[in-house]
């Protein structure tokens, strides 16, 4: 099997397969209030989108940061539909010059919001031409070349510039500094998955108890999209080898069938940590170096497989690379 074949089946995987877009879309809250879990990020913006509300304002340029799977898209467009705009949306990785971004940000309405995903991905030559939009809501573009050259100069409705990024530590200074409002996502507690679980399966028109809801939600790395998509592999094994409804018992023997173990690592991360403990005598290696061994990409093992290691203590970044923890050592075992 193709390499890419392989991560885009991994069930913990929290990143969203093309397949699952128009899914996961009926399955999103449309309000604040709808949204289960991360109050570190909903009630400082909560605050944010009334007081912007009561003042008539455009909202502040939002940064939302965190680990894939967590909802930052999905806040995006709720704080459309909370304030009643347009909400545009594109990545880092699909601009790739300057004049791409002309026509959106023209097309742009009163406090409409452009939702950029992966924004620690735009080249530096995008980067400083969004400074003065979000500064100044004009933007300077250049046509023609040599003696022809000359600027025109667009000025824009005031627009609300929403960030997201699993890799804060990439963004520039003076990116991070233009954003009014920072707000980080953690990992999900077990019981706020449980509720997302048993939200998605009543949606989905699923039958499940509440001990299996509780059984997926900790096999799901603290992530809702891993919840949501475990959800229906659970619902496709108890259709073929049960009645269709989800009880303990199919949950558990479905999450045996599908190689999740009980605090939700997978096979990936087993031969990540058993890297790490049978070449390189449980570390510090560098990432290149496990990625090599691995055959897998180094983005992978950063965005996907470590910070899920690191929050559950199996893991520890130190200077001279990774190493596990005694923990680690003894889960192996």
């Amino acid at each position: 099997m193709h390499e890419s074949d392989e991560e885009t089946e991994r069930l913990v995987d929290p990143r969203e397969s093309e397949e699952e877009v128009v899914v996961n879309l009926s399955l999103r809250p449309q309000t604040l209030d709808g949204f289960i879990g991360q109050r570190d990020v909903v009630e400082p913006l909560q605050v944010a989108l009334t007081a912007s509300k009561q003042r008539g304002d455009t909202l502040e340029h939002l940064l939302l940061s965190g680990p894939p799977g967590l909802g930052k898209t999905t806040l995006a467009y709720i704080v459309g539909h909370e304030l009643g705009v347009k909400v545009i949306s594109t990545s880092g990785p699909a601009i790739t010059r300057a004049g791409d971004l002309v026509g959106t940000l023209t097309n742009l309405g009163t406090n409409d919001i452009l939702f950029i995903d992966e924004i620690h991905r735009l080249n530096r030559t995008v980067e400083e031409f969004l400074y003065s939009a979000m500064e100044d809501f004009q933007i300077d573009f250049m046509v023609d070349k040599g003696p022809f050259a000359k600027t025109i100069k667009f000025t824009l409705k005031p627009f609300t510039l929403i960030g997201a990024t699993t890799r804060e530590g990439l963004l520039s200074a003076p990116m991070r500094g233009r954003f009014g409002l920072g707000l980080h996502y953690d990992f999900y507690k077990p019981e706020d998955l449980a509720e997302i679980v048993r939200r998605s399966a009543a949606k989905l028109e699923i039958a499940v108890s509440d001990e299996a809801a509780n059984e997926i939600a900790v096999r799901s790395r603290g992530t809702p999209r891993v919840a949501n998509r475990m959800l229906r592999r659970v619902r496709d094994f108890a259709q073929v080898k049960g009645t269709g409804n989800i009880d303990l018992d199919i949950a558990l023997k479905a999450a045996t069938f599908l190689k999740v173990d009980a605090i939700g690592l997978d096979e990936l991360d087993r031969k990540y940590m058993r890297a790490l403990r049978d070449v390189y005598k449980g570390g510090p290696a560098g990432v290149e170096a496990i990625a090599a061994t691995l055959s897998e990409e180094v983005d992978t093992l950063v965005d996907v497989v470590e910070p899920y290691l690191l929050k559950i203590g199996f893991l520890q970044r130190t200077q001279r690379g990774r190493a596990l923890t005694d923990t680690a050592m003894k889960h192996l075992k």
